[in-house]
Protein backbone atom coordinates (compact mmCIF):
# COMPACT_ATOMS: atom_id res chain seq x y z
CA UNK A 1 0.00 0.00 0.00
CA UNK A 2 1.53 3.74 -0.71
CA UNK A 3 1.41 6.18 1.97
CA UNK A 4 0.84 9.99 1.91
CA UNK A 5 -2.77 9.83 0.60
CA UNK A 6 -4.47 9.84 3.72
CA UNK A 7 -4.70 6.29 4.14
CA UNK A 8 -4.59 6.08 7.80
CA UNK A 9 -7.48 8.31 8.44
CA UNK A 10 -9.46 6.97 5.81
CA UNK A 11 -8.95 3.53 7.45
CA UNK A 12 -9.60 4.42 10.67
CA UNK A 13 -13.20 6.60 8.91
CA UNK A 14 -13.80 3.56 7.21
CA UNK A 15 -13.27 1.43 10.90
CA UNK A 16 -15.21 3.40 13.16
CA UNK A 17 -18.00 3.46 10.29
CA UNK A 18 -17.98 -0.84 10.81
CA UNK A 19 -17.54 -0.41 14.41
CA UNK A 20 -14.15 -2.40 14.48
CA UNK A 21 -11.20 -1.67 16.99
CA UNK A 22 -7.93 -1.59 16.30
CA UNK A 23 -4.99 0.58 15.02
CA UNK A 24 -3.57 1.36 11.75
CA UNK A 25 0.43 2.35 11.44
CA UNK A 26 2.67 3.97 8.49
CA UNK A 27 6.24 1.95 8.08
CA UNK A 28 9.56 2.92 6.84
CA UNK A 29 9.00 1.26 4.22
CA UNK A 30 6.12 2.72 2.86
CA UNK A 31 3.33 0.41 3.92
CA UNK A 32 0.56 -0.18 6.18
CA UNK A 33 0.17 -1.90 8.96
CA UNK A 34 -2.57 -2.74 11.70
CA UNK A 35 -5.09 -4.60 13.63
CA UNK A 36 -8.41 -4.86 13.15
CA UNK A 37 -10.24 -7.03 15.77
CA UNK A 38 -14.35 -7.44 16.10
CA UNK A 39 -17.71 -9.34 14.71
CA UNK A 40 -15.76 -11.48 11.87
CA UNK A 41 -18.52 -10.32 9.82
CA UNK A 42 -17.53 -6.85 10.15
CA UNK A 43 -13.74 -7.88 10.11
CA UNK A 44 -14.12 -9.43 6.74
CA UNK A 45 -16.15 -6.53 5.41
CA UNK A 46 -12.56 -4.22 6.75
CA UNK A 47 -10.89 -6.61 5.18
CA UNK A 48 -12.53 -6.36 1.68
CA UNK A 49 -12.45 -2.63 1.95
CA UNK A 50 -8.14 -2.43 2.78
CA UNK A 51 -8.34 -4.88 -0.03
CA UNK A 52 -9.96 -3.45 -2.76
CA UNK A 53 -10.86 0.53 -1.70
CA UNK A 54 -8.88 2.19 0.56
CA UNK A 55 -8.19 6.10 0.30
CA UNK A 56 -9.40 8.02 -2.90
CA UNK A 57 -5.82 8.53 -3.89
CA UNK A 58 -4.12 4.85 -2.56
CA UNK A 59 -2.87 2.76 -5.12
CA UNK A 60 -3.24 -1.10 -3.31
CA UNK A 61 -0.65 -3.52 -4.85
CA UNK A 62 -1.48 -6.19 -2.43
CA UNK A 63 -3.19 -6.49 1.03
CA UNK A 64 -1.99 -9.57 3.48
CA UNK A 65 -3.47 -10.54 6.06
CA UNK A 66 -1.76 -12.48 9.05
CA UNK A 67 -2.07 -13.88 12.50
CA UNK A 68 -5.38 -14.13 12.40
CA UNK A 69 -7.13 -16.01 15.52
CA UNK A 70 -10.49 -15.51 17.25
CA UNK A 71 -10.39 -14.18 20.64
CA UNK A 72 -12.81 -14.30 23.73
CA UNK A 73 -12.92 -10.52 24.19
CA UNK A 74 -11.57 -7.28 22.68
CA UNK A 75 -8.11 -6.79 23.03
CA UNK A 76 -7.70 -3.04 21.60
CA UNK A 77 -10.67 -0.38 22.63
CA UNK A 78 -11.34 2.09 19.77
CA UNK A 79 -9.42 2.20 16.41
CA UNK A 80 -6.74 4.56 16.46
CA UNK A 81 -3.87 5.82 14.60
CA UNK A 82 -0.39 4.80 16.13
CA UNK A 83 3.03 6.67 14.83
Amino acid sequence: MQTGVCFRMYTEDQAKKLGVNGWVKNTRQGTVIGQVQGHPEKVNEMKQWLRNVGSPSSRIDRAEFTNERDISKLEVRGFGTRY
